[in-house]
This record gives structure tokens, C-alpha cells and sequence, in this order.
């Protein structure tokens, strides 16, 4: 219906700013991750446990459906791997380090907002979001201080990877279906 359309247009619009503002800030909370946890800035990290890449082969073959799901799955692992950093940080340098505490948080508010974002683009197509059981990566407990600072690292640069990939996202599904399998609706996904 036109009205569905039109919120679903506007959903995506709110997103899209949404992502670039969690965008921006995820860039600086990297900046002072790196600073305050002594870490250089071009250091490799491999691939984190949990986090789907944000990189995808054949982006322009996947349908809306399929888009707003791994987007949803990630903010979710963004959601756990964020607030296991955010308490890390506390144990580790307790209110030391207030600023980058907010930092965290902020940036893990910002994830929840998105996520639910995205459950409501879900609703809206009459496809609930996926339940949440079992989903979180596997606890980091075993591992020692720097490697959990480099995980750290990791999940920050996945996460501004994830906001450009979400936007970008966001602006196909705004797209007019031409009838073309390069710009699926919401509404030929399974």
C-alpha cells in the first residue's frame, strides 16, 4: 500500500542518517580506543569471532529481506561483543578512563537504536525479526589483556565497516523496483 511504502521509504531515510551519525562516531570512539589503549592505529587484526564481515560477494543479488537480516544479525553481535568491551574497560581501568567509557556506551546505545530500527523495517514487511536466542559470540574471558584490546580494535573498524555497508543498504531498498534482479524490493524476498 502507498502508506507502507512511504514509511518504509521514511524508515529507511531515519536509518540512513542513523548509520552515517553512528558512522562518524564509531570513527572518532576508534581514535581514542587506539590512544588510550596504547595500541598503534595500523596494527592487523584478524577477523573477530562473532562478527560477521561487512564485505559481501554478490551484494547486488541479495533481496531486501536478505539485507535487513544480516544487517540485523550483526547490530545484535555488535550489541553483545560492545557491552563485553564496555565491561572489560570498566575492570580494567575502572573510572580511570570515564571518557572512553562513554564513548563505549554511547556507541553501544547507538547499536540497540539501530537494531530495533532495523526489527521495526522487518515489521513492517510483515516478517518479524528473527529471535535473539543463542545469538552473542562465545564469552572472551580466556583471552589476555592485549589480545582483548586487539579484539577491541577489530570490532570498532568492523562496525564503521558495518555503518557504511547498512546505508548503503538502506539506500537500495529506497530504490523503485525496476522489475531488474539489480534492484530487489522488499517484497520479492522469500
Amino acid at each position: 500500500s502507498p502508506s507502507a511504502a512511504l514509511r518504509r521509504r521514511d524508515l529507511c531515510s531515519r536509518g540512513i542518517r542513523l548509520a552515517g551519525k553512528m558512522r562518524s562516531d564509531v570513527v572518532d570512539l576508534l581514535d581514542t580506543y587506539v590512544e588510550r589503549q596504547g595500541l598503534d592505529a595500523s596494527a592487523s587484526v584478524s577477523a573477530v569471532e562473532g562478527v560477521p564481515a561487512a564485505a559481501v560477494e554478490r551484494w547486488d543479488e541479495q533481496t531486501g529481506t536478505q539485507r535487513l537480516l544480516e544487517n540485523l544479525a550483526a547490530y545484535r553481535a555488535f550489541r553483545v561483543l560492545l557491552a563485553q568491551m564496555l565491561e572489560e574497560q570498566r575492570e580494567q581501568l575502572g573510572e580511570a578512563d570515564a571518557a572512553l567509557g562513554r564513548a563505549l556506551a554511547g556507541v553501544l546505545l547507538q547499536v540497540s537504536a539501530f537494531a530495533y530500527h532495523l526489527e521495526e523495517l522487518l515489521r513492517l514487511e510483515s516478517r518479524g525479526p528473527p529471535s535473539e536466542e543463542g545469538a552473542g559470540p562465545p564469552p572472551a574471558s580466556h583471552l589476555g589483556l592485549f589480545e582483548r584490546k586487539l579484539r577491541g580494535l577489530g570490532v570498532l573498524r568492523e562496525l564503521a565497516q558495518w555503518a557504511v555497508r547498512s546505508a548503503r543498504d538502506l539506500r537500495q531498498l529506497t530504490k523503485p523496483s525496476t522489475g531488474s534482479s539489480s534492484a530487489p524490493s522488499l517484497a520479492e524476498s522469500p
